[in-house]
């Protein structure tokens, strides 16, 4: 039976401290970005106030050399297994006109100058990163997770983008606790400084929110710590988490997706606020693994789409057709309208099939630029021309009369006209995805990962794909795929593109 829940515990007092290090080169070489001309976005207003001002152009948010286009960190931090030997590194694509700039990719990893720590079998370096600017200086920042060494480590923005110097690590609170695990970036007191959400050596359940501005030296302003399971349980866990602003206050809201033994619970609904986050008790939320907010009707509020735990059970996950449902926003929170979408819905490519996990991943973004956002859905078990597990993903656009619907949706995989490759037996295309605007003309572009993509005789080398946003959706025109061995950077097992920038959870478990 669940348990009542436990009382929210707000941020202690003191100002938590980062130790900032640096680490030893082994001689790895980043490169610099090259430079290009910054977008000239409408002006906010004019001298005379009693002029009607002009719209402001959408800010950029994920921007680490401050060019004015939105940029992509891509994981490749090896197999999760035992018998993988990978330490794990993070590239960075910058944006520019012609969408992710491949030439001037920098990879990153703790053979890096400045960057903490010694790289190490099992460190799993980019096992998840979170974009932010985090010291509001004008430069995303980059919050990579690297689970083996039990710490997160910060990389600066700059100029000349991210380049591992004078990077900061952040570590558990206590000797022997977790850190980084459920990383996530958002702004969740609604101050305007975004903050970082993840474990941090705190009780099972309790969560901590590093809340910013930080700074170089490595201090956050504040901690909240959070408890976000009902119970204490030791067997209540979190799956996944999804923050966006539902209540479109200017501060994120968060949905809890947590899990008992085998069994999924009900998610909880926590809401951003002066205080931080805060358990909205009288909210009911179904059973779910992964999901992402966006505002798909329009109407100032996010909306939250999730995939449905089949019958409950985290152990089905694995051979679920998938269901992706839709809960719309209002001021209020979460409201009472509801959606269902599988590819047996009208309008949604392809078939329902034992095993493809529709919904295992999400992303919402504005696709089309006519101001509402459309919905990536990861289907990585997709079996494509006879190939098992070859992937795929589908696009469901909103629209401000009905939301989301099943009309005109698209779908994309290696087999798709136009798409670089060639579908292949456990490529898990679509395995993590992120709608971005990475080429400034407004409209969200696609990055999409195949961490099982296998480059010659290298298995589970990973790639990823870029596919940019037109205003009739996603178009092959424009695309390309890129793999490490294209950047010089490490080929086998590293599990390319295993996750991007605040890409949503996507635990691709096995069959």
């Amino acid at each position: 039976m669940e348990q009542p829940p436990t009382s929210t515990t707000h941020g202690r007092s003191r100002r938590a401290r980062v130790r900032r290090t640096a680490a030893l080169s082994t001689g790895v070489a980043t490169a610099l970005a090259a430079a290009i001309l910054v977008p000239t976005f409408a002006s906010a207003g004019s001298e005379d106030d009693s002029k009607p001002k002009e719209p402001q152009g959408p800010a950029v948010k994920e921007d680490f050399n401050g060019d004015g286009f939105q940029d992509m960190a891509v994981g490749a931090p090896g197999s999760p297994s035992e018998d993988s030997g990978n330490a794990g590194y993070v590239t960075v694509f910058y944006g520019t006109p012609d969408g992710l700039d491949r030439d001037n990719a920098v990879t990153v990893s703790q053979a890096t100058d400045g960057v903490p720590g010694d790289p190490a079998p099992h460190n799993h370096f980019g096992q998840k990163v979170a974009g932010a600017d985090l010291d509001q200086d004008g430069y995303t920042d980059l919050a990579v997770h690297v689970p083996g060494a039990r710490q997160v480590i910060v990389l600066w923005g700059g100029k000349t983008g991210i380049n591992g110097k004078g990077s900061s690590v952040i570590e558990a609170d206590e000797d022997f606790g977790s850190v980084g695990s459920r990383l996530t970036a958002g702004d969740f007191n609604g101050d305007g400084s975004p903050d970082l959400l993840m474990t941090r050596g705190h009780e099972r359940g309790t969560y901590g929110v590093l809340q910013g501005p930080f700074t170089r030296d490595g201090e956050w302003a504040d901690e909240q710590q959070v408890q976000l399971t009902t119970g204490d349980s030791e067997a209540t866990d979190i799956l996944s988490v999804t923050a966006g602003d539902v209540t479109g206050d200017g501060a994120d809201d968060l949905v809890v997706h947590q899990v008992f033994e085998e069994m999924s619970l009900e998610n909880l609904f926590f809401t951003g606020g002066k205080d931080g986050l805060t358990r909205a008790e009288d909210v009911s939320l179904p059973h779910a693994a992964a999901g992402a907010i966006g505002d798909f009707d329009g109407d100032g509020h996010g909306d939250l789409a999730y995939r449905e735990v089949p019958g409950n059970l985290i152990e089905n996950l694995p051979y679920d057709e998938g269901t992706v449902k839709v809960v719309y926003g209002t001021s209020d929170g979460l409201g009472n309208r509801e959606q269902t979408f599988t590819q047996g819905t009208p309008g949604v490519p392809g078939t329902p099939e034992e095993g493809d996990q529709f919904g295992a991943g999400l992303s919402a973004g504005d696709v089309t630029g006519d101001g509402v956002d459309d919905l990536a859905v990861a289907v990585p078990f997709e079996e494509v021309n006879g190939q098992d597990a070859a992937g795929g993903f589908v696009l469901l656009k909103g629209s401000e009369s009905n939301g989301l619907s099943g009309s005109g949706a698209q779908a994309f995989h290696q087999d798709t006209p136009g798409i670089a490759g060639v579908a292949e037996a456990n490529d898990l295309f679509g395995g993590s995805v992120r709608l971005l605007d990475v080429n400034g003309d407004g409209k969200a572009d696609i990055t999409a990962g195949a961490p099982g993509e296998a480059i010659g005789d290298v298995a589970d080398t990973g790639a990823i794909w870029y596919v940019p946003g037109a205003a009739d959706g996603l178009t092959a025109e424009g695309s390309n795929a890129v793999n490490p061995g294209e950047i010089d950077a490490e080929l086998p097992g590293v599990r390319f593109g295993t996750t991007l920038t605040n890409s949503g959870y996507a635990p691709l478990p096995a069959r």
